[in-house]
């Protein structure tokens, strides 16, 4: 008798559990929308009973203040409607699928100027990605330069050379940090392999650096020809940051280079767009279309539960079909070679292929295409990483939030007070633009989402305009108390327990959603504070700025963030103390407020001191 055996079950990638928290959310959002009323209520008596119009108009500033206070509160609860916790089993993947199935995978980094990103930094990026456990003949990295730069060109010569050595290490003696500069900075082994590793990359480290201080590449750091043929190019008169032709130049080529034990290395390709001042560039989503942090814990979570978490700009894997139409309307790009499932039989060094990249990284191919409208990193906005992955939802495609114990992928942020600030308010600028173009989330993300997820995206949309009521009530309050104008009621009065109950639970929900999302009361009150610090500074200019390009007025021209590690200024960093850096107009709102409270403040002291001593 034959017997057969039964398949057993397929092992789980990952799982999904609703937390149990969200029924207490629900409950607190309908409480909480009751005390809105309520307040509303009590606004319009204020204003029906004002006596003065000094009064009215404070009245009438706090009410439109509330009501907009009011919104944003309500596009963070749909965020908290349905929040799960997701656990991944990448281990499980061989169990799945063979290695030899495992899918090609395109790693696209974006850099643009070597003085404000180092690129020693964009380079132990590309090396961590080289260095992933995955099979490397299926692996290209992308490095895109919009800078155009000689010195990042250098440092991804030297890189090629030294992932020859730095993938293999990495892969027999299991690697954890991956990236070279993390690996060399923490308790490593000691041992002669181990040293002479850490020789190479430092020796590769001083040429780089060495060359971005001089400002150019010596020629004794040039060890070839061909190098010396490539850099070149660089050097001509036509060749600036603001005009230059496209550079396409492969550095690895999995099929012909291998590392020091005889394996295929991935690809790894150097792409430098064509950039004319009578083209628009569209910046890094217009470098992704070439190549194709609160934030993590409590609203991606959140959304997760709805329909998928927003693309925040790094650490996605997109499937390649996404690019080009929803999910039942493939869009058939205009050159075949660009499908999402073509498959290149040529070598990526081939006349062929390179000459069609060329072709592609022209700063015109793009015209009269649906490149950017209707497929790939979408244009319209500043922050492409939030528009893109809203407008790939809203055609149907769904998104999954993994969100592994040890973290998969670490950034860098700027540590200058002056640079986070203005690149928040860029951030705002492009937010606004999305939240009032004709995809605005409050009218077609509701049709094509529902509600939910449409307000978790106006969440995103609208934060700059926080800068209303907050900056009322930065300000109003002190005015009226030097005044004499009572705008709040006493304690004694019923209406002041619903602000005091409004304002403890709105609070008491905020620092619970970050010591459950495994952070700690001192950074939940260091988040307030920066909180309001944006909201007078970044929300207020950004929102200025908007206004101006709607306008037609001249704006600020996009400006790269630096993040350049300074030893000094990284170390008050990691004590909890940001530089202020340069004098700057951003400064200038929180000043005038904090002045202006305190003379508020030691104002009401005085008069409380005179009141008792008579």
């Amino acid at each position: 008798m034959n017997t057969a055996t039964m398949p057993g079950p397929t092992p789980p990638l990952h799982s999904l559990r609703p937390l149990r928290r969200r029924h207490f959310n629900r409950l607190f959002a309908a409480v909480y929308a009751s005390a809105i009323l309520s307040l509303f209520y009590h606004h319009i008596l204020k204003l029906l009973h004002s006596t003065t119009l000094v009064s009215f108009f404070m009245s009438f500033l706090l009410f439109i203040s509330d009501v907009v206070l009011a919104y944003m509160w309500s596009t963070t609860q749909a965020s908290h409607m349905n929040p799960v916790h997701r656990q991944v089993f990448p281990e499980n993947l061989q169990k799945v699928l063979d290695r030899k199935d495992f899918p090609a995978m395109d790693i696209f980094i974006c850099t643009a100027d070597p003085y404000k990103e180092p690129p020693i930094n964009v380079v132990n990026t590309a090396l961590s990605v080289m260095a992933y456990d995955y099979p490397t003949e299926k692996l290209s990295v992308y490095v895109s330069d919009d800078g155009g730069s000689e010195l990042t060109m250098f440092a991804f010569m030297e890189a090629a050379k030294f992932g020859k050595q730095w993938v293999p290490f990495c892969r027999e003696n299991d690697i954890t940090d991956r990236c070279p500069n993390a690996f060399f900075t923490s308790n490593y082994a000691l041992n002669p392999k181990t040293m002479e590793i850490k020789m190479m990359y430092e020796s590769m480290k001083t040429k780089v650096e060495g060359a971005v201080e001089r400002g150019k590449v010596n020629d004794e750091y040039i060890s070839s020809e061909d190098e010396r043929q490539i850099l070149t190019q660089y050097r001509t008169k036509d060749f600036t940051r603001q005009n230059h032709p496209s550079v396409i130049q492969v550095l690895l080529n999995s099929k012909r280079d291998v590392d020091n034990r005889g394996r295929a290395m991935p690809n790894l390709i150097y792409v430098s767009r064509e950039k004319s001042k009578s083209t628009p560039h569209h910046f890094k989503a217009g470098a992704l279309n070439v190549l194709y942090k609160r934030l993590y814990r409590t609203h991606l979570i959140g959304m997760d539960g709805l329909n998928g978490p927003s693309y925040v700009g790094t650490g996605c894997f997109f499937l390649r079909r996404v690019f080009f139409g929803a999910p039942s309307s493939y869009i058939e790009p205009e050159t075949p070679e660009l499908a999402p499932d073509h498959i290149v039989n040529k070598p990526i060094n081939s006349r062929e292929v390179l000459s069609l990249a060329q072709h592609v990284a022209g700063c015109n191919y793009e015209n009269r295409t649906n490149w950017g409208s209707k497929m790939g990193f979408r244009y319209g906005s500043l922050v492409e990483d939030y528009y893109t992955g809203y407008r790939l939802q809203c055609e149907g495609w769904q998104s999954i939030f993994c969100d592994p114990s040890r973290p998969a992928f670490l950034g860098s942020v700027p540590i200058s007070f002056n640079d986070a600030l203005n690149q928040n308010k860029r951030w705002y600028v492009g937010l606004l633009e999305m939240g009032f173009c004709r995809y605005s989330p409050l009218t077609f993300g509701i049709r094509a989402m529902g509600i939910l997820m449409a307000q978790s995206y106006a969440y995103y949309a609208f934060s700059a305009i926080w800068s209303l009521p907050i900056t009322v009530y930065a300000f109003l309050p002190s005015l009226a108390l030097l005044q004499g104008i009572p705008i709040f009621p006493k304690v004694y009065e019923p209406w002041f327990y619903l602000y005091a109950f409004m304002f403890l639970a709105a609070y008491g929900q905020d620092c619970l959603d970050f010591i459950l999302g495994q952070s700690t009361f001192q950074r939940w009150w260091s988040d307030q504070r920066m909180w309001l610090i944006r909201a007078l500074s970044p929300f207020v200019f950004g929102t200025i700025e908007f206004v101006m390009k709607r306008l037609g007025l001249p704006t600020h021209e996009f400006v790269v963030t630096s993040k350049v590690m300074d030893a000094e200024l990284s170390r008050r960093y990691d004590q909890g103390m940001f530089e202020f850096g340069v004098p700057s107009p951003m400064f200038v709102p929180l000043a005038t407020a904090a002045i202006l409270n305190l003379i508020a403040f030691l104002g009401g002291f005085v008069c409380l001191f005179e009141k008792k001593l008579w």
